[in-house]
């Protein structure tokens, strides 16, 4: 007796290998409930942007370092506005289920809460970032709050302060001490109030961040803050090992990216060099019939390129 027929159609489904369900859009409320670290990668650019959205990024963060690791500028507080909001379109592009969030650039939000909205409002609408981030402590306090008010959501950033590096002399830890230390925690518990739904803990010793993150009732991620934070986050260029500047203490590089980009340059430029490259497999050919009528039409019948002439015997040779 014959076998039974599967249907065509359930036969295809069969054969087909179950894939993963698409990863759901992370947002500020899955993150306040997550019990896992929540991750955190910078990104500049569409392709990073895929990356860390086929991955399990939690955020994307278009950080103000694209100033130097994307564009060459000597320090965060030369990049301007339109440069950021490039940047985060690009990355708004590739970005599927991490949040998106974008750097406030310096300058952008010192000068009252109508700049910053203003500004805020084009890198949500022009960049398409979900939220915001910005660098200060209970100065700030009201400008998150008129954030907040019209709609854009607010990741705060105490601890050290990139934009501020020249008036810290330095990129320096922060709350070393007692009397220094408490100013971040009450900075931070000031920019909860006023509605930020994270707080990014930068250079701060690990006891200060994680008692901080124990106040505090939103996520903090931690960069050079240790362990105890709600999640971490790096520069894209420092994780992949691209960046050859400074590498700081709390930098971990995961790849060794840099590495492969000179072996591919070396290996280019020695294929060209020597003229193994392109080979007969990676160039296009023509109809025989075609060629000779090309050459008919020129003149050139009998044309030969130069690498498929032969030598005449003892052309080129010293005399003896």
């Amino acid at each position: 007796m014959a076998p039974p027929r599967i249907p065509l159609v359930l036969a295809r489904a069969m054969s087909v290998r179950p894939q993963a369900p698409p990863r759901k859009k992370t947002t500020i409320q899955s993150l306040h409930r997550q019990r896992t670290p929540i991750s955190v990668l910078t990104a500049y650019d569409y392709p990073t942007a895929r990356a860390c959205s086929a991955h399990p990024v939690d955020i994307t963060l278009v950080g103000d370092s694209l100033a130097q690791v994307a564009l060459g500028l000597p320090a965060t507080t030369a990049l301007t506005l339109d440069q950021l909001i490039h940047h985060a379109r690009a990355v708004a592009r590739g970005t599927t289920s991490p949040l998106l969030v974008a750097d406030m650039p310096f300058g952008t939000y010192y000068t009252g809460a109508r700049d910053a909205v203003r500004a805020a409002v084009r890198i949500v609408r022009e960049g398409a970032a979900e939220a915001v981030k910005l660098e200060g402590g209970a100065e700030v306090a009201d400008t998150v709050r008129a954030l907040t008010a019209v709609g854009i959501p607010v990741m705060a950033h105490v601890g050290l302060l990139p934009q501020r590096h020249t008036a810290l002399s330095g990129y320096r830890v922060q709350g070393r001490t007692a009397a220094t230390a408490r100013p971040i925690l009450h900075a931070a518990l000031a920019l909860q109030d006023a509605g930020a739904f994270a707080v990014v803990l930068e250079a701060v010793p690990a006891p200060l961040a994680t008692y901080i993150t124990h106040r505090l009732s939103v996520p903090t991620i931690g960069i050079g803050a240790g362990s105890g934070t709600s999640g971490q986050v790096l520069v894209w260029d420092d994780v992949m090992g691209t960046w050859e500047g400074h590498k700081a203490k709390f930098v971990r590089r995961f790849a060794d990216v840099g590495a492969e980009v000179a072996r591919g340059v070396r290996g280019f430029v020695g294929a060209v060099s020597d003229g193994s490259f392109p080979d007969a497999k990676e160039s296009y050919g023509m109809d025989e019939g075609e060629w000779e009528r090309l050459l008919e039409m020129e003149g050139d019948q009998g044309w030969v390129p130069p690498a498929e002439r032969k030598i005449p015997s003892g052309e080129g040779s010293e005399e003896s």
